[in-house]
């Protein structure tokens, strides 16, 4: 009798063992959290005014939002490029851009499909696709002669210049950061560009300034669009230009407010610095949809009390209009 019961004991014993094991391996899976980055490759042309056209300073600011494993490889990858053509005339004035969206907001208004080629948006998708999986050396080894692709970008179908697809990579390489992003996260880029326009002085001989401002609202979204992870960036630059409509703009390396870190210049006015203030911002961000940021402004310009409290008391417009950009996408 006493071994019939050890015996029922046993079996009782491991059936427990089994169903707590099933148990176990039927709990869903905890997703391991990514790296999260974002970087911008500026470039930057112009051209004089004459009788017949306007000149021009244009400013390309492409941007990649990644998110990489534990061994360095893109998870995901999505890339938009903010074109924009600063014009001014042969007598000195300045000439408002009516259309300033994304390459890839502009879609087949782009107007390569035009042409017999394959539109932008496309081909960027192409090459977002072919990056993921790959670590940054790889990546870089995509460039071919002449910043065209090599034959394995081109049969993924992206037959454009990638050279700043790979520079905006490899400083979104650089930037990476510990984040709650993962596997099933969706990347998502808004872009919003304002301006700012000058007259020549004849009477001062001052130059006139034709101001673009790039707003970048980068972020890695949940299921709910809810926001996981978040980089803000402005590219900013002043196009010159005399009364006879000739540039003065001097061609040096453009950098980021992101990038300018302290040399922006906030601090020596007391100020707290450009870069710490958007960090302010976007820890707000953080489980917000980009429908809810959108709120975050005031009349003026300025952020909401909570906004200001967080440590952000710059005007927050170009924040707020850029995220507006995605919050469209949202469920």
């Amino acid at each position: 009798m006493k071994k019939l019961l050890c015996v029922i004991l046993s079996v009782l014993m491991i059936g427990a063992v089994l169903v707590l094991a099933s148990c176990q391996d039927n709990k869903p899976a905890t997703p391991s959290t990514l790296k999260f980055g974002v970087g911008v490759a500026i470039s930057t042309s112009t051209t004089d005014a004459t009788e017949e056209k306007n000149g021009t300073g244009e400013v390309d600011s492409t941007v990649a939002v990644i998110t990489a494993d534990a061994d360095g490889k893109v998870v995901a990858c999505h890339i938009d490029v903010a074109q924009i053509k600063a014009s001014y005339t042969a007598d000195g004035k300045a000439v408002e851009t009516a259309d300033t969206r994304t390459k890839g907001e502009k879609g087949n208004d782009y107007g390569m499909s035009k042409t017999g080629k394959t539109e932008w948006f496309l081909q960027a998708a192409a090459f977002t696709s072919l990056v993921e999986g790959k670590t940054l050396s790889e990546i870089k080894a995509l460039v071919a002669e002449g910043g065209k692709g090599t034959e394995e970008v081109t049969k993924a179908g992206c037959t454009i210049t990638i050279t700043d697809f790979v520079k905006a990579i490899e400083k979104a390489f650089a930037n990476l950061a510990d984040s709650n992003a993962t596997k099933s996260s969706t990347l998502k880029i808004g872009m919003e560009t304002e301006q700012s326009l000058t007259n020549y002085n004849a009477e001062t001989e001052k130059d006139g300034t034709n101001e673009i401002d790039t707003t970048i609202f980068a972020v890695a979204t949940d299921a709910d669009g809810k926001i996981l992870a978040i980089d803000i960036d402005c590219v900013q630059v002043k196009f010159t230009f005399d009364g006879s409509g000739k540039s003065t703009f001097k061609a040096t390396e453009v950098l980021s407010k992101r990038q300018k870190g302290n040399d922006y210049g906030m601090s020596k006015t007391g100020k707290v610095e450009w870069y710490a203030q958007a960090d302010a911002f976007e820890t707000l961000c953080i489980g917000k949809k980009a429908s809810e940021v959108a709120e975050f402004a005031v009349e003026g310009g300025k952020g909401t009390e909570a906004v200001q409290k967080a440590g952000c008391t710059i005007t927050v417009t170009g924040f707020v209009n850029a995220a507006k950009k995605i919050a469209w996408t949202e469920k």
